[in-house]
């Protein structure tokens, strides 16, 4: 966990690599919590008869499921002192190079792309790639993201 004094101190980093979280393994279950809170319950995902036979040959975790851990490994990574609030602005570019199987494990590779200051607050682009290993052999990332942030000052007394 990196933790930064300000958003000055975080604009420092601005290209580089602010960090890699720990690994954690996706689980059936996992997907099936997934598939039941989002409605997605598409065979691929939960069927596990069915996607032995299938072209993975077994099931793979949602691609939406792949791009919400990225907030936590967003805060697994770093932390910002002073802030009053950091709000999610939306995402510039998400893609899946490569499907993520049930028992992978993945982690996230964070970098902070750019930061636009403004008086009390700024806005940060940050780039986390959801890298991926099977088995103990390294995959393509399953998921790179950019994600934009609003960063709010706390108020000075």
């Amino acid at each position: 966990m990196r933790i930064f004094s300000g958003i000055d101190d975080f604009a420092r980093y601005v290209g580089e690599e602010i960090g890699v979280t720990e690994w954690r393994t996706i689980t059936q279950g996992d997907i099936n919590a997934f598939a039941k809170v989002t409605n997605d319950h598409q065979w691929i995902h939960v069927d596990t008869e069915r996607a032995a036979s299938g072209p993975f040959g077994t099931t793979l975790v949602h691609g939406y499921m792949t791009l919400s851990l990225v907030s936590g490994f967003m805060f697994d990574t770093y932390r910002i002192d002073g802030l009053s609030m950091g709000v999610n602005y939306g995402s510039n570019k998400v893609r899946y190079p490569a499907p993520v199987l049930v028992g992978s494990r993945v982690r996230g590779r964070i970098k902070l792309v750019s930061l636009d200051r403004e008086d009390t607050w700024a806005q940060s682009t940050v780039q986390v790639t959801v890298e991926q290993e099977l088995n103990g052999e390294a995959k393509k990332p399953g998921c790179v993201a950019e994600v934009v942030s609003r960063l709010y000052e706390a108020p000075t007394a």
